[in-house]
């Protein structure tokens, strides 16, 4: 019996412009004035969780260090805050990252937020170490979000690798 999470499709790889357009689109989001606002997810840290996952030879601490400064920049918050924090969250999904593939995308989730919790927890080390204040519990309901957020984009970010499922003669794939 096959299981019933399984798509029998099969996924093409990945397109190098396509994976840094969505975290583009990503840190656009983010520098989006959202305020104070609980629950609104890191976007970069969702998107580049899941591209760690997908394509850890591809993306890395390295793209994870470059879209930390460019979140830094944008946010105006303590030099390194979210590169340190993004880099050490690329590290985790790519070092877990062929386990996670193994589960639904359900459980998924379930395995990228502590990830996601590490990455929050480690800006508020940050930012209290810098002389700044705790910015209360309700910080952490973003990676929460975030979390909730695995499986409709793992439908959208996966939708331009799936092969078309009748297959076509004059193609060779």
């Amino acid at each position: 019996m096959q299981p019933t999470h399984r798509s029998n499709r099969i996924l093409l790889p990945a397109q190098t412009w396509f994976v840094y357009l969505t975290l583009v689109i990503a840190l656009t989001l983010s520098y989006i004035p959202t305020g104070r606002l609980p629950g609104v997810p890191d976007w970069v840290a969702v998107v580049l969780a899941f591209w760690c996952v997908r394509e850890p030879m591809r993306v890395g601490m390295g793209t994870a260090f470059v879209f930390g400064i460019l979140v830094d920049i944008g946010h105006g918050a303590a030099m390194g805050q979210f590169a340190l924090a993004y880099v050490v969250l690329a590290y985790l999904a790519t070092s877990v990252s062929r386990r996670v593939l193994w589960f639904p995308v359900l459980q998924q989730a379930l395995h990228v937020l502590p990830m996601l919790l590490l990455t929050q927890g480690i800006m508020v080390v940050v930012r209290l170490v810098g002389g700044g204040e705790f910015p209360g519990w309700w910080y952490f309901l973003s990676s929460f979000s975030g979390a909730l957020l695995w499986l409709p984009l793992s439908v959208l970010l996966l939708l331009p690798q799936y092969r078309p499922v009748d297959r076509d003669e004059n193609r060779p794939i």
